[in-house]
This record gives structure tokens, sequence and C-alpha cells, in this order.
């Protein structure tokens, strides 16, 4: 019996491990005939493009099993997603969505394209009361340009003034472009205008300074444009002429306005030359005061003598003699500060600087400013042909400032030919005794020359001769120019 029931128990198990083959083998062949894969749903698009900057929101996925006995399952299967979006870096970006069923990966993709597709902003600013003007034209008001991927495009604006408008064009990295328009303030513009200041029509005599009273000019709209104003032409006051001061002032878009003074520089007057009747000595000294002219003004003074100093600046120890000459009645004139030949032949303007230097020192002095000068080596000098024509230019603004100028007609010998005593006297009496006027050089910083005076004096009052100061209407014994 045994026997039987474990025959019986083997029998049932066979059966049910046939059963179970026989079920798996028919599920086997129930799922490869279902063929069940895995589906993708997609939301929205599955290439997507996002512009620059823009907040990206994924649509998302989701996944099912499908089949062809069964259909699709309504699970939804487990997604993974790899991958992600920058908005703020243009590109292409791909998502990846993955899911595994029945021991295998199923995956889909999306791509997001992040472009530029926004042109840039421009921006006109607005000056709050500008009206255009005259000078101007229209002027810019300003304006500023923006990009979201370039920042700031200000400086790459193209900016195109048209006939009755502006017009601004910007283009961002990725060639997009803004264009917008100004228009312009349809105005008339008035020109401004300008304003002679003083006399528009000058006389004056000649002098060594020329102030311009200048102009002014204003718009129409009452605007003060001084600072654009232009001044061309130049007086030359020490020479005498005719002469133009041109004020102008030029718009932007080029048109002139201008306005003129006309300046005429005469000379001043001078008196009439008068030749004295008598025989006359005008004994004159150079580049004093000295040591020795204390004791020249003695000897004058005993002989009632007048004589004309030529005075420079070059020892003020001595300065106090130009106003004891100036009270006894001799003559004062200026003669040189320096007495340096290049610096005072260099220009007029170095000589004016020179001989106004000296001007001051003997209106210290005397309390008044002196018209009687000699040059330095005299009108004919060629120590100055280092400046062609100096001379012939100096002797003419001298002549129109309203000064004389002296030269001499005997020399005493005393700048280096010789210095006896002696010969000095012979040299002058020889020379004065040849003609009826008679200016004498000598140089009161010679003692030898200075010792010479008496004699000649005693000479020419036995001689019957006046010894006289020179005076604006003495005669100047000219020489010849010689450059």
């Amino acid at each position: 019996m045994a026997g039987t029931g474990s025959r019986k128990r083997a029998r049932g198990w066979v059966v049910a491990l046939v059963v179970l083959i026989w079920l798996m083998a028919t599920a086997a062949l129930i799922l490869l005939a279902d063929g069940r894969t895995v589906r993708f749903y997609v939301y929205g698009d599955e290439d997507i493009t996002l512009e620059y900057g823009a907040d990206f929101h994924d649509p998302g996925v989701y996944a099912v099993t499908v089949g062809n006995l069964f259909g699709e399952s309504e699970k939804h299967l487990e997604i993974q997603t790899l991958g992600a979006v920058d908005s703020r870096r243009l590109g292409v970006y791909v998502l990846r969505y993955t899911t595994r069923f029945a021991f295998e990966d199923y995956s889909v993709e999306r791509r997001v394209t992040v472009v530029d597709s926004t042109p840039p902003v421009i921006e006109l600013k607005h000056v709050e009361g500008y009206e255009p003007s005259w000078m101007t034209g229209y002027a810019e008001e300003g304006y500023s340009a923006w990009d979201a991927v370039d920042g700031d495009l200000t400086g790459k604006v193209r900016r195109v003034k048209l006939d009755d408008r502006v017009q601004y064009t910007v283009t961002d990295s990725n060639g997009n472009t803004t264009t917008v328009e100004r228009p312009l303030p349809n105005i008339s513009y008035q020109p401004p205008q300008i304003t002679v200041l003083g006399e528009q029509n000058l006389v004056m005599q000649a002098a060594l300074w020329y102030d311009d009273a200048g102009a002014s000019v204003s718009d129409a709209l009452g605007r003060d444009l001084n600072d654009y104003l232009v001044t061309e032409g130049n007086v030359t006051p020490w020479v005498s002429g005719d002469y133009e001061i041109r004020y102008s002032i030029t718009s932007e878009l080029g048109e002139t306005i201008s306005a003129v003074r006309n300046v005429t520089v005469v000379p001043v007057p001078l008196p009439e030359t008068v030749t004295p009747a008598e025989k006359t000595i005008y004994l004159t000294f150079d580049d004093g005061p000295s040591p020795y002219t204390a004791r020249l003004l003695d000897v004058l003074d005993r002989y009632g003598a007048k004589a004309t100093f030529f005075v420079t600046s070059q020892d003020p120890r001595y300065y106090d003699e130009i106003g004891r000459a100036y009270r006894a009645g001799h003559a004062i004139g200026v003669h040189t500060s320096t007495h340096d030949y290049n610096k005072i032949y260099a220009s007029e303007y170095a000589f004016f600087e020179d001989f106004f230097k000296m001007e001051e020192v003997i209106k210290e002095q005397t309390g008044d400013y002196t018209r009687l000068f000699r040059f330095p080596g005299g009108s004919s000098n060629t120590v100055s042909n280092f400046n062609p024509g100096i001379m012939s230019r100096l002797t003419r603004a001298m002549t129109d400032l309203g000064y004389r100028y002296f030269d001499w007609n005997v020399y005493s010998g005393d700048a280096g030919e010789t210095s006896k005593t002696t010969q000095i006297a012979k040299n002058i009496k020889d020379g004065c005794a040849q003609q009826k006027i008679s200016i004498v050089l000598q140089h009161d910083i010679k003692d030898y020359s200075v010792a010479a005076v008496e004699s000649v004096l005693e000479w020419g009052r036995a001689n019957g001769y006046s010894f006289k100061a020179l005076q604006l209407d003495s005669p100047g014994m000219h020489h010849g120019v010689n450059n």
C-alpha cells in the first residue's frame, strides 16, 4: 500500500510540472505574440526655440507599455531626465528622457535651441526746455542703446542727420537691427548779432599799446555766444597806418557772420625843427650817470652852460645825478637801459622793453617822462645788422610815437680813439669851428672826457658860442640809416 501511495504522489508532481511548463510556454507564446514595448508621450514640441533670457519650463514626457494583444497599459513608467537648459547662453541643448522595461532601456530626446531674435533697444533722451539755435543747429540731446545679449551698445549707434529728422540705427552681434527717428524742430534759425564795443572807426595816435575793446555776440534767444567769437587782425600801435580788426562767428552748419573795426594810427605830432640863429653848441653825454657826472655838473654850473644827458641805468648808485641835472635846467633823454646791442635790437618789443624801463627811472628822478633819446650806437649803427631792417623800422616807429632822436655832427673821439684830455678838447673845438650848429658826442663815464669840458666851454665863450640843452624842436643831425 505504501508503494502505491508513493507512486500516486510521484504522478501528481509530474502532472503539476507538465502543467506548469505548459502554462509558462503558453505565457511566453502570449508575450511573444503581444510584442509589448515602451511608448513615450512628449508634451509640447520635440524641438523648442527659446528666446535668450526667457524662463524655460520643461513640458515633460510620460511613458507606458503597449502590446499587440493587450494594448496600452494605463500605468506610467518611471522617467529619468538627463540634461539641462541655460537660457542665458545661446546654443542647442538636448534633454534625454529614459525609462527601463523588461531589462531594457528606452529613451527619447527633446532639442531646445536658445536664440537671440530680439532687437536692441534705443532710448532717445530729451532735454527739458531745449531750443535749437543758429549757432548749433540741432544739438544732439543724447541717446542710449542696450541689448539683452551684448549689453550697452550706445557706442555702436550710427547717427544720420537727414533734412527733417535724425535717424539712429544699431545692430547687435546676432544681426538684430533697430532703427528709430527723432523729428527735428521746424523753426527758422535767426543769426546772432555782433556788437562792436567802443568806436567802430577808431583814430588813435601812435602808442606802445593797443587794447582792443572787443565785441560781444548773442543770439535771438538772448544766449551769450562770446566763447565762439573769433577775433582776427592786429594793430601795430607804434606804426602809423590803417588796420582792420575782424570779429566773426561761424555756426556748426558753416554759416559765418562778421563785423569789423577800422583803426587808423596817426603819428604823435612833433614841433617843427627850429635852427638857432646864433652859433650854438649842444654838448651831449651818453652812458651816464657815473662817478664823474657830479664833477661835470659843477663845471657846467660855473659857466652857466646847459647840456643834454642821454642816460642809462647801468649804475643805480648815481641815479640821483639825473634829478640834479634836470633841476639845473639840463635836458634828459633816454639812451638805453642795458646798452646790450644784442638784446636791444633783437626786436621792436625788446627795444621798447629796454627803452621804457629807462623811462621809468627818468620819471622817478624828474617827475615826468622824456621825449628825447639817442639810439645806442646812433641811428646809423651797423651793430644791429643781425636783425635786418630793425633800424629803419625803429626810426619810423619812434618818430610816430612822438619821440625825437638825436645823432651828432661832432665826435670827441672819447669812445676808444683817444684817452687824452687835450686831444678830446681839440677834436671838439676843431669840429665845432667848422659849423654854426654843433651836436657834440661825449661820454660822462670817461673821466678824461669830462676833464676836457672846461677847456671847450672857455673856447666856446671866447668864440661867441652858446651852450644849450636839446629840445623837441632842436635839429636832430640825423645820420643815414644803414639797416
